[in-house]
Order: C-alpha cells, then sequence, then structure tokens
C-alpha cells in the first residue's frame, strides 16, 4: 500500500495520459527513448511518473530542439520532450483543458477539441465575401517570447490546484538542449513541440486578444489559429500586441481588399494552410 502522498494524483489519470501519448506518437527527446522503448518497461516507467508527481518531486528533464526549414528561408525550432515528460505534460493537460474550454472564443481553432484548421480556413471563406477588408497577420516568434508571468497569472486565474500550478511552473522553465548541443536555461516562452504548450498558448492568447477584441470591437470578426490569425481590419497598432510583451512579425502580416470573389479567393491564399501536417512528424 503506497504511503501517503503530498498530492493526490490518480494512476487511471497516468495511465489515460499515456494512451493519449501513444495514440499522439511523436520523436524521441533528449533521452533518445521511443514510445516502444518506453513501453518495454511500461509499468515500472508509469509508476515512476506517477509516484514522482504525487511527491512533488517531479522535475522535468531538457527538451530536444529541433530545426525546421521555414518557407520564407528561417528556421523553427521545436522543443521536443521525452516520452515520460510528454505523459506527465498530459497528466496536467488532462486537469486544466475542462477548466478553461468552456471559455475560450468560438473563434478560436487551433489545439482545441473538435476545433481544426481547416474549419478556420472555412469560416474565414465565408466572412470574407461579407467584409470588405482583412489582416492576416502572424505574432513573431510567440511561442519563444510568451512571458512566463503572464501565463502564470492566467493559468492561476482558472486552476487552484497546486501540483498543477507547480509543475506548469517547472515545465516552462525547464531547460533545453540546442541543435549546437548546449544547455540553455529558459527565462521566457514555452517549448513549440511540448503536450501542455498549445493549450498555455491558447489560454494566455484568450485574454492577449481574443477576449481584448470581444470587449474593445466587438463587430470585428475574426478566425485564430494559434499564433495565426485573420481579422475584419483596416489596421492594427503594434501597442496593442506589445503591451503583452509580443510583436507582429511584418513578414508574415498582410492587409487585403476582399469585396470581391476573385479578391477574396487571393487574399485566402495569404491564409496559410493548416500546420498540423508539418508538426505530425513531432507530435507530443
Amino acid at each position: 500500500m503506497d504511503k501517503a502522498k503530498p498530492f493526490i494524483i490518480s494512476k487511471s489519470v497516468v495511465w489515460r495520459a499515456y494512451e493519449r501519448v501513444k495514440q499522439n506518437k511523436g520523436a524521441a527527446g533528449v533521452d533518445e527513448q521511443s514510445i516502444t522503448d518506453f513501453e518495454e518497461n511500461l509499468k515500472d516507467n508509469l509508476y515512476k511518473i506517477w509516484n514522482r508527481m504525487s511527491s512533488g518531486t517531479y522535475f522535468p528533464p531538457p527538451v530536444r530542439e529541433v530545426g525546421i526549414p521555414k518557407k520564407d528561408g528561417g528556421t523553427r525550432i521545436l522543443g521536443i520532450p521525452t516520452v515520460s515528460d510528454r505523459v506527465a505534460q498530459m497528466v496536467v493537460k488532462l486537469e486544466i483543458e475542462p477548466l478553461v474550454e468552456p471559455i475560450f472564443h468560438p473563434d478560436s481553432y487551433g489545439y482545441r477539441p473538435g476545433k481544426s484548421a481547416h474549419q478556420a480556413v472555412e469560416t474565414a471563406r465565408r466572412r470574407c465575401f461579407r467584409k470588405r477588408w482583412a489582416i492576416d497577420l502572424d505574432i513573431k516568434g510567440f511561442f519563444d517570447n510568451l512571458d512566463h508571468e503572464l501565463v502564470m497569472r492566467a493559468v492561476q486565474h482558472h486552476v487552484k490546484t497546486k501540483w498543477v500550478l507547480l509543475y506548469v511552473e517547472r515545465w516552462l522553465k525547464a531547460e533545453a538542449i540546442g541543435v549546437d548541443k548546449m544547455v540553455r536555461t529558459r527565462e521566457k516562452g514555452t517549448p513549440q513541440g511540448g503536450v501542455i504548450s498549445p493549450l498555455l498558448a491558447n489560454l494566455f492568447l484568450h485574454y492577449a486578444f481574443d477576449h481584448w477584441m470581444k470587449g474593445r470591437f466587438q463587430e470585428v470578426e475574426f478566425e485564430r489559429y494559434a499564433d495565426d490569425r485573420a481579422r475584419r481590419r483596416p489596421s492594427l497598432k503594434p501597442v496593442e500586441v506589445r503591451s503583452w510583451e509580443l510583436a507582429m512579425d511584418p513578414g508574415s502580416t498582410s492587409t487585403g481588399a476582399v469585396g470581391q470573389p476573385t479578391s477574396s479567393q487571393q487574399m485566402l491564399t495569404n491564409f496559410r494552410e493548416p500546420r498540423e501536417g508539418r508538426k505530425q512528424r513531432y507530435r507530443p
């Protein structure tokens, strides 16, 4: 019989988390352990995760950074957690998601149950025939520049469970091993490739953009997929985004007239197709 733990975490939740991670597949982390390798000692590996998380002694290992070429010639850095860490992150995600999903904006489509980038594109397509102007905008280095304090304030507003808050903060500060094999500490941002990162990003942008738009520009329609979004308004002042320690990416932001069908079709080419396909290889 297990001794009393400071945190109550069900073993069945850890099992559910493992099943979700297995279903999503994904690459190995810094320990080079694949899901198949993890399953060779499945019972003990899951017990270790449960035991450490319940005891408050779970500390995430560094994430493995991988560079993915971008169409514009740049590189997107993905942070790949270990399989064990993906299971632990999924345990926390299963706790947070039911609390925040009901408050998310209906036009937020990224990384949400029952939502997809294809739905966002289809909604944009319909609205482009009704509105004259559209802005396709992207936040520069969004996942790399998330302010940890602001993220934690958003999480704490909805989550009161101590162990969930403890581990979210530890994941935000987890080290990373770069492509150059150097170990780096993180003072801002969250790994694009982690299990918990998309949920934290959605919660952050719920307040930084969705909630703000609803309160100040109720008549303006928008579609958001993570940090990519389209909205029907001719301009956006930089200070509106920088107030949340973020800035727009001028290379990925454009404004276009969409009053006529031909213009709509042309503008929709700027609505980048879902990144899901490009990320599946490293999907946590």
